[in-house]
């Protein structure tokens, strides 16, 4: 499989992906979900880290555009100081106050998982568009990202939200390494690392 860098024609292909790919999502659904049912906000909140993700140039896509990878690298952040002012914007306009307090509360423990571990790639979202799934898209390109990053020697870190998932990421190389639960509710979300090559972590 070829994949590429996104580039900014294709932002919009990749934010629509993970839209429609998160929109029944474990956490996010309910971490987005307003009281009047509208998800009209979602792709807006997405687009936003594939623009944050853009500066570095880790946002990938499969050839054929059927599955996107957004990546963050060894001290990168998901958000510059001017996308973080968009976001508490964007969920002050899009979520009720106590929507807004949760979200704050559910960053700040993924940044507590992240936080404290060596450096590596960090994958905030791996997406397949419902038109291609179940063809193996996602895990392609999952692989096609990690054998770049294992060149450069450094190893992959993720969190999953969605527990069927989790064996996806296992068969690429990653193992569960904690978690913590969300926040509206008490979903589990499992963090999984990988070492290069996908070597048995110890």
């Amino acid at each position: 499989m070829c994949s590429r860098p996104a580039d900014p024609t294709d932002v919009d292909h990749v934010a629509r992906t993970i839209t429609l790919a998160f929109a029944s999502d474990p956490v996010w659904e309910v971490a987005l979900r307003r009281p009047d049912g509208r998800t009209d906000h979602h792709d807006g909140y997405w687009r936003l880290f594939v623009y944050g993700a853009m500066r570095y140039g880790t946002v990938r896509i499969a050839e054929g555009r059927g599955a996107v990878s957004v990546w963050l690298p060894p001290d990168g952040t998901e958000l510059s100081e001017e996308g973080t002012a968009e976001f508490d914007a964007y969920i002050e306009a899009g979520l009720d106050p106590s929507s807004v307090n949760a979200m704050h509360e559910l960053f700040r423990r993924f940044e507590a998982s992240r936080g404290g571990r060596p450096a590596h790639y960090y994958l905030s979202l791996l997406a397949t568009h419902p038109d291609h799934r179940g063809r193996g898209v996602g895990q392609r390109l999952l692989a096609d990202d990690l054998a770049v990053w294992d060149v450069e020697g450094v190893p992959a870190y993720l969190e999953s939200t969605n527990r069927l998932n989790d064996h996806r990421y296992e068969r690429a190389g990653f193992r569960p390494d904690g978690g913590f639960s969300a926040v509206l509710d008490d979903t589990w979300i499992t963090a999984m690392w990988r070492p290069v090559d996908g070597a048995t972590h110890g």
